[in-house]
């Protein structure tokens, strides 16, 4: 097991107080709304990704595509086990996944301008990716809500996004919206998964 993996995150728990047991109604309420719209959102993940891929030609849209090699620093990280994530507290997943949700949200943008770009006056692709953008940045507020709600602190989120890696020909932008969409789909389940375990945790 990579322990240098753990350092960041212990540091995290050590920070944040412990979530309260007995957490009001509203949060209670406000932890389901946050569920049932990560939940909402995974029903559309594989779609959008789908609908993406149709749209880029060869070899994006070949039967079977996948490139799993690809990645963006500046997104938030899917390689953790879900073991080492399972056991996190539940304030450090609370914020991790407040602040990924942000971040896609802001990363959909530029997959936005950038499919503006490569298929101009094409807009299913468009207004699919806007709504994933929404509901991101919608699911990051929820999440934030829960956080006051618990007494917890929330990071500043007017950091700018930055320059995000892989170039600006049509081939790299394709790929570059392509590593967006499967990185919002894998926390976009992570989402669920905890959250469902929240719910569970304060409906009690």
């Amino acid at each position: 097991m990579d322990y240098h993996l753990l350092a960041p995150f212990c540091l995290l728990a050590l920070l944040l107080p412990p979530l309260p047991l007995g957490a009001p109604m509203s949060t209670a309420e406000s932890v389901k709304q946050a569920y049932n719209l990560a939940l909402h959102m995974q029903t559309q993940t594989s779609t959008l990704l789908q609908t993406y891929l149709q749209h880029q030609g060869s070899p994006f849209s070949d039967p079977d595509f996948s490139m799993p090699e690809l990645s963006l620093r500046t997104l938030p990280p899917t390689a953790m086990p879900f073991a080492i994530w399972h056991g996190l507290e539940d304030v450090v997943r609370l914020s991790l996944t407040h602040e990924a949700f942000w971040s896609f949200s802001q990363h959909l943008l530029l997959a936005i301008a950038d499919q503006s770009d490569l298929s101009p006056g094409n807009s299913i692709v468009e207004d699919q990716l806007w709504e994933a953008r929404l509901k991101a940045k919608g699911l990051a507020g929820n999440l934030a809500g829960i956080m006051t709600a618990l007494g917890l602190p929330t990071p500043p989120l007017n950091i700018p996004l930055g320059t995000v890696p892989l170039g600006d020909t049509a081939f790299q932008k394709k790929c570059r919206g392509y590593v967006i969409i499967r990185d919002y789909g894998f926390w976009t389940d992570r989402a669920v998964t905890f959250l469902g375990e929240l719910k569970d945790k304060y409906s009690q």
